[in-house]
């Protein structure tokens, strides 16, 4: 049954070869009642405008269609992201508002309820109190890592810097962040991308490499801003293409690195760890401004 639906579906037109049959049988039916029309036989006039109108229509949608095709790639990369960040901003706002807020009313009523327990329920409630107290704490990470709103207000130096305290805290990573220059200026798509890398970057790390050592630079360059991570983990085998051999979070860095015209180059190999090494272009105007400053000074 399967099978035979399978060559059923193959004999079917593609949508390209559909078009154009489409547009064919349109340019037929114009042709054919504009001879209909020269000749001596009684033919309306508006029937010959609605078939050149239609032929017209699809022409016009056929060639705006290989138009969407030739950049879709791209423009479906960028509004993935796009859709992506607001949906995380989203699922941040309601953790920390929503759910963030009703923890905090069961917190409240947890340490009422405590006051007026019996001296043998005491421990019961401090450990329901506790158990509160954390899942709060959770929440509110959670809320931060989906939507780095320091990111606006510190920078982006300070907003990684926060983010590996509070990730690193309770494991024996040796984690060091280098930073030589300011990075005040930085657009705010670049300091997403270059943020986002790094979370992924660790958290792989946490998850499978077992690293002792973490070494993350942010250096501002002429040509853009480079990122560079290194641990001395396990290491592993980059994929060539990383969504299709389900290496998700390297096929997550490579979209955001494409989004921005960079470049990411990924070096591990079994048992001698991983090096990340990012660069995120500045914009045209960017680098106008910088070379009109160097002629001025």
């Amino acid at each position: 049954m399967y099978a035979s639906l399978k060559s059923a579906a193959s004999w079917l037109p593609s949508r390209k070869s559909a078009r154009r049959f489409t547009l064919l049988l349109c340019l037929c039916s114009a042709v054919g009642s504009l001879l209909v029309y020269c000749l001596p036989c009684h033919f309306p006039a508006a029937l010959l405008a609605l078939n050149l109108a239609a032929a017209t229509g699809v022409w016009v949608q056929h060639c705006s269609s290989r138009k969407s095709i030739k950049f879709q790639p791209q423009e479906l990369a960028d509004r993935l992201l796009e859709v992506q960040e607001n949906e995380r901003h989203r699922l941040s706002r309601e953790l920390h508002d929503d759910i963030g807020q009703l923890l905090t009313a069961a917190k409240l009523q947890s340490e009422w309820l405590k006051r007026r327990l019996p001296e043998e329920l005491q421990s019961h409630c401090t450990v329901l109190c506790d158990t509160l107290e954390e899942t709060l704490t959770k929440v509110r990470d959670v809320s931060a890592i989906l939507n780095p709103r320091q990111l606006t207000s510190l920078g982006l130096e300070a907003s990684l810097r926060a983010h590996l305290l509070k990730t690193l805290a309770n494991t024996t990573v040796n984690w060091s962040l280098e930073c030589q220059q300011r990075l005040t200026g930085i657009p705010e798509e670049m300091a997403v991308a270059a943020f986002r890398i790094t979370q992924e970057a660790v958290t792989n790390m946490l998850r499978h490499a077992q690293a002792k050592n973490l070494l993350i630079r942010l250096q501002r360059l002429p040509q853009g801003l480079a990122l560079f991570i290194s641990d001395d983990g396990l290491g592993f085998s980059p994929a060539t293409h990383p969504g299709r051999e389900g290496q998700r979070g390297m096929a997550g860095m490579s979209e955001r690195i494409e989004q921005l015209d960079g470049t990411l180059s990924v070096i591990s190999e079994p048992g001698k760890g991983t090096q990340i090494e990012a660069l995120f272009p500045w914009a045209p105007r960017a680098l106008e401004r910088a070379s009109t400053n160097k002629v001025l000074h």
